[in-house]
């Protein structure tokens, strides 16, 4: 048994640097910790059966190459399938951004015709976009970005309600942004470190 962990260590580690791809990364797609990933990598333990199918897919291999010996693993296919899918993943993130701005478009031409000042269509999506980028970029992509996205979403949400309240020239709403920036920046420094 202490074999099969082993190799199976030494393969799951080979294929993911093969990939391009992190711990973390790794830990992010099978839904587990980059602890874990790296006990496996270690040999410390062994994934149950369905994560290492799950590995298996991943890597575009069988079972079975996950726990059989290799003097050199030779998987062109492995980071050509990861890239993909990653790919696939920013194509459906642009596309639900692009739905958003789709909507405040036909609103901004339906209003048009109404005669009715329809700016603001154009200035609400931009927090909406961000919402839906955190959203993929925490389930799909790298969460050290977030931190980032978070950020401009606070100063666009404070944007957005500065110009819709703009007849009364709300100026000091951005000072709310600081301490909300600071928490963000503050949270993601002790997230890092556990």
């Amino acid at each position: 048994m202490a074999e099969i962990k082993q190799i199976a260590a030494e393969n799951i580690s080979r294929l993911r640097t093969t990939a391009g791809m992190t711990q973390a990364e790794l830990a992010r797609i099978l839904n587990y910790s980059d602890k874990a990933v790296s006990k496996w990598e270690r040999g410390e333990s062994l994934p149950d059966i369905v994560v290492l199918k799950q590995i298996a897919d991943i890597f575009n291999v069988t079972l079975d190459f996950l726990v059989t010996e290799h003097a050199v693993i030779e998987t062109p296919n492995t980071q050509k399938s990861y890239r993909w899918m990653s790919a696939n993943h920013y194509i459906i993130t642009m596309l639900s951004v692009l739905c958003v701005w789709f909507v405040s478009t036909v609103i901004f031409v339906s209003g048009y015709w109404t005669g009715a000042n329809m700016w603001m269509c154009f200035i609400v999506p931009i927090p909406i976009s961000l919402i839906i980028i955190l959203i993929f970029n925490s389930v799909w992509g790298k969460v050290r970005y977030n931190m980032h996205i978070i950020s401009l979403l606070i100063w666009s949400v404070l944007a957005v309600i500065y110009l819709a309240l703009l007849k009364y020239n709300y100026w000091l709403i951005f000072f709310i942004g600081i301490p909300l920036q600071i928490a963000t920046i503050i949270s993601f420094k002790f997230s890092r470190k556990k």
